[in-house]
């Protein structure tokens, strides 16, 4: 299996106001989003910079208790991979519980599957579609 971490995410209150100041403040390369989208990626030099709103009960908390998502989580380690199903079978096999199964994000143009590590921080398996 071969990773890369991309993008880096961050949990914001605000997408608007973090974007805002990721653009004009720091002058960081808008790769996706405007300051009116709910998600946007900035480059910073090889690594990718997500702003996104905190995940609630609403969102993939909803699909598995066992694994709460809550406003704390302020941030997920975002792991590129070549294949997001052949990274979950094998970790699958090594007995890794997942929070959510591979599947499609087209609106993020993303296959992607979700698991916590030993602390309980959110980490996202990631390829493009």
């Amino acid at each position: 299996m071969s990773l890369k971490i991309s993008p880096i995410r961050l949990f914001v209150p605000s997408v608007r106001d973090s974007f805002l100041f990721y653009r004009d403040i720091l002058g960081l390369h808008v790769l996706h989003g405007t300051e009116e989208t709910p998600y946007a990626e900035f480059l910073t030099g090889d690594i990718r910079l997500a702003l996104e709103p905190p995940l609630t009960g609403e969102g993939l908390a909803a699909m598995d208790r066992r694994h709460e998502f809550c406003a704390s989580d302020r941030m997920a380690v975002t792991i590129k991979v070549d294949d997001v199903d052949a990274a979950y079978k094998e970790l699958r096999e090594k007995k890794i519980p997942f929070v959510k199964e591979p599947h499609d994000t087209p609106e993020w143009g993303h296959r992607v599957a979700y698991l916590r590590d030993p602390a309980g921080n959110l980490i996202e398996l990631n390829a493009g579609l």
